[in-house]
C-alpha cells in the first residue's frame, strides 16, 4: 500500500462514518434500530451496488470479535450496578437455561420444518438465541422503563453472549458433539473461567485508577479500555470466556467512580459507535443479496418459531419463579431483538469449514433484517399498551475529578428541570461534615452561596467532599433531588430508581441521618403530608447511554 492509497482509504472510510452517523437522525425518527442502516451502507457499497468485492470471511470474523469487545466494554461501563442488581437471577436463568429452550425450539423448526440438517438446525438455533440490548433501547429510547425491566434486558444482553458463543463453535466443530453432559460442563467451566478473570481485571484496575493520579485526564479512557481488553483476551487464553471477562470488568470499572467519568464515558461510545458501524457496514460487504433467494422462506419460517415460541416459551419458563408480571414477561418475549451478535457468530461455521455454512449466514442475515423491521417499531407501541411506559426519576450523574494532594473530591452538579431539588436551601441539603457546596453556577454568572441561598432549577453547584465522605455526600444528594428536603422523611436514599414507600428501617433519613449536620428521624417517625416524590437530580454527565453490542 502506497501513501496514496492510504489517502484513498481515508477518504472512503471517512465519508462512510459521516453518512453513518447522517443515518441516525434517519433511524431515531422512524424508530428503527440503527444497525439496519449500518448495514444497508454495507450492501449498497458491495458487489450488487457500486461493485466492491470482499469475500475474505476470515478478516470479518476477526474485526467482528474486536468490534464485540469493544461494544461489550462500552455497554459494560454504561451498565448501573443498582439497576442490574435486583435483576441478576432472572437474567442469569435467562442466559442459560432461556438459551437452552431457545435453541432446542429453534433447531427444531430449524430441521423439521425449512428441511436443514440437525447440525446446521442446531448452529442456526445457537447463533440466534443472543439477543441486543442496544437494538431494543434504540427504539425505546422516548418510552422509560422500570428499572427492573431494563435491568433484565441489559444483563442478559451482556450474559447470554458468552454461552452461546461456546455452543456455536461446539456445534461447528469438526466431527459430532461430545455427550450433552459433557457439554455442559465445558460451558460451565469457560464462564466461570471467564467470570474470575473479568473481576479480577475489574477490582484491580478500578484500585489502581483510583489509586494513582494520571498527569492527564485524557490517559483515564485510554487505560480504562485497556483493562478491559486485557480482561477478554486473559480469559480467552485462560480458555475461557472473554466476552463474560470484558463484560464483567467493564461493568464493575463503570461502577467504580473512577475520576474523569464524563471523558472516560464519552470516548467509550465514541468507540461503541465506532465499533459498530464498521463492524455492521463490514457484515453489508459479506453479503450476496442475489444469493439470497433460496433462503428468504426458511429465514422467515426459523424466525417467526423464534419469534412468536421459542423466545416467549423461554421468557415465561425462565422467569416462573421469580413472580414476574405478565406485562413484563410479554415485552421481555417481544423484546428479544437480534443485532450484531448473531451475523458475527454466523461466520464461525463459515470459518470452520461447515457444509452448508453459506446457507447458515444466510438465512441469520435475512432472519435479523426482517424480525428487526417488524419488532422494532411496535416495542414502544406494545410498552405502552401494556402501560409499561411510567416516568422514572431522572438519572443522576456525577462529573467527578480528585484532588489528590488534598485527598479530596470535586463534583459538578446540574440542577434539571422537575427536580426537588429546587427550592431548597443549601443549609437545608444537610450534606455530610467534610462536604460544602462552594460554588453556584445561574444564568452564566457563579457566586458563592450563603447558607439562606435558595438553589433553582439549571443552577450548576460545585462541590467540594473529602475522600471519606464522597460517596455519602453523593447519595445525600441524590436523595434530596429524589425527595427535596424531606428526603428523609419521604423515604429517599439516593438510590436512584430505587424508591420505597416509606422509610428504610435503621436509616429512614439517608446518609444524613447519622450526620452531625442534621437530626435523624427515628424508625416510628411518620412522614408528613405532602406530594409523591416523581423527580430526581440531574447532575452533569448527560442523558442516558445506550449499550451497544
Amino acid at each position: 500500500m502506497t501513501v496514496h492509497h492510504l489517502n484513498e482509504l481515508l477518504l472512503i472510510c471517512s465519508l462512510v462514518l459521516l453518512v453513518a452517523v447522517a443515518a441516525v437522525r434517519i433511524s431515531s425518527r422512524s424508530g428503527l434500530p440503527s444497525l439496519l442502516i449500518y448495514l444497508g451502507i454495507g450492501v449498497a457499497i458491495g458487489q450488487d451496488g457500486i461493485g466492491v468485492s470482499f469475500n475474505d470471511v476470515g478478516l470479518t470474523q476477526v474485526i467482528g470479535y474486536a468490534a464485540l469487545v469493544v461494544i461489550l466494554a462500552e455497554g459494560g461501563l454504561g451498565t448501573k450496578w443498582h439497576e442490574i442488581k435486583p435483576a441478576l437471577p432472572a437474567a442469569a436463568v435467562l442466559s442459560t437455561f432461556g438459551v437452552a429452550v431457545s435453541v432446542g425450539l429453534t433447531a427444531a423448526a430449524a430441521h423439521y420444518l425449512a428441511g436443514v440438517d440437525w447440525r446446521q438446525a442446531l448452529i442456526i438455533g445457537a447463533v440466534v438465541s443472543s439477543t441486543d440490548a442496544a437494538a431494543v433501547f434504540s427504539v425505546l429510547r422516548n418510552v422509560p422503563l422500570p428499572s427492573r425491566l431494563t435491568g433484565v434486558l441489559e444483563a442478559e444482553s451482556g450474559f447470554n453472549d458468552a454461552p452461546v458463543v461456546i455452543l456455536v463453535v461446539a456445534f461447528s466443530a469438526a466431527g459430532p458433539v461430545e455427550h450433552w453432559y459433557l457439554l455442559l460442563g465445558k460451558i460451565a467451566l469457560e464462564l466461570a473461567i471467564g467470570a474470575a478473570v473479568g473481576i479480577a481485571f475489574g477490582l484491580l484496575g478500578a484500585y489502581g485508577l483510583r489509586h494513582v493520579a494520571l498527569p492527564a485526564s485524557g490517559l483515564y479512557p485510554i487505560a480504562v479500555m485497556a483493562i478491559a481488553t486485557a480482561a477478554y483476551a486473559g480469559g480467552a487464553l485462560a480458555h475461557g470466556s472473554g466476552f463474560l471477562a470484558v463484560y464483567l470488568a467493564a461493568l464493575i470499572l463503570g461502577n467504580a467512580k473512577l475520576p474523569h467519568w464524563p471523558a472516560t464515558r464519552g470516548f467509550a461510545e465514541g468507540l461503541g459507535w465506532i465499533a459498530q458501524i464498521g463492524m455492521f457496514v463490514l457484515l453489508g460487504l459479506l453479503v450476496t443479496p442475489h444469493e439470497l433467494g433460496d433462503d428468504i422462506i426458511p429465514a422467515l419460517v426459523v424466525g417467526l418459531v423464534l419469534t412468536m415460541i421459542a423466545r416467549p416459551v423461554s421468557v415465561f419458563l425462565s422467569t416462573a419463579p421469580f413472580r414476574t408480571p405478565w406485562q413484563e414477561k410479554a415485552l421481555l418475549s417481544w423484546a428479544g431483538l437480534r443485532g450484531a451478535v448473531p451475523i458475527v457468530l454466523a461466520t464461525i461455521p463459515m470459518v470452520a469449514g461447515v457444509e452448508d455454512s453459506r446457507t447458515i449466514f444466510n438465512i441469520v442475515f435475512v432472519l435479523v433484517i426482517v424480525y428487526t423491521l417488524v419488532q422494532g417499531p411496535t416495542l414502544p407501541w406494545l410498552a405502552r399498551r401494556l402501560r409499561l411506559g411510567e416516568n422514572e426519576p431522572e438519572d443522576l450523574g456525577i462529573e467527578s475529578a480528585p484532588l489528590e494532594r488534598l485527598r479530596g473530591h470535586l463534583l459538578s452538579v446540574a440542577i434539571p428541570e422537575g427536580s426537588r431539588m429546587h427550592g431548597v436551601e443549601v443549609s437545608e441539603l444537610r450534606l455530610p461534615a467534610g462536604a460544602a457546596v462552594t460554588l453556584v453556577v445561574r444564568d452564566g454568572k457563579s457566586f458563592v452561596p450563603q447558607p439562606a441561598t435558595v438553589l433553582r432549577r439549571g443552577d450548576e453547584l460545585l462541590v467540594v467532599a473529602t475522600d471519606p465522605v464522597r460517596d455519602a455526600a453523593e447519595k445525600r444528594l441524590r436523595a434530596v433531588g429524589e425527595g427535596g428536603k424531606l428526603a428523609g422523611w419521604l423515604g429517599a436514599t439516593g438510590n436512584h430508581r430505587e424508591r420505597s414507600a416509606g422509610p428504610a428501617p435503621g436509616n429512614p433519613g439517608g446518609p444524613s441521618a447519622e450526620s452531625p449536620a442534621g437530626p435523624s428521624a427515628g424508625p416510628s417517625a411518620k412522614p408528613p403530608a405532602g406530594p409523591s416524590v416523581t423527580k430526581a437530580i440531574g447532575i452533569s454527565k448527560g442523558p442516558r447511554m445506550i449499550k451497544r453490542k
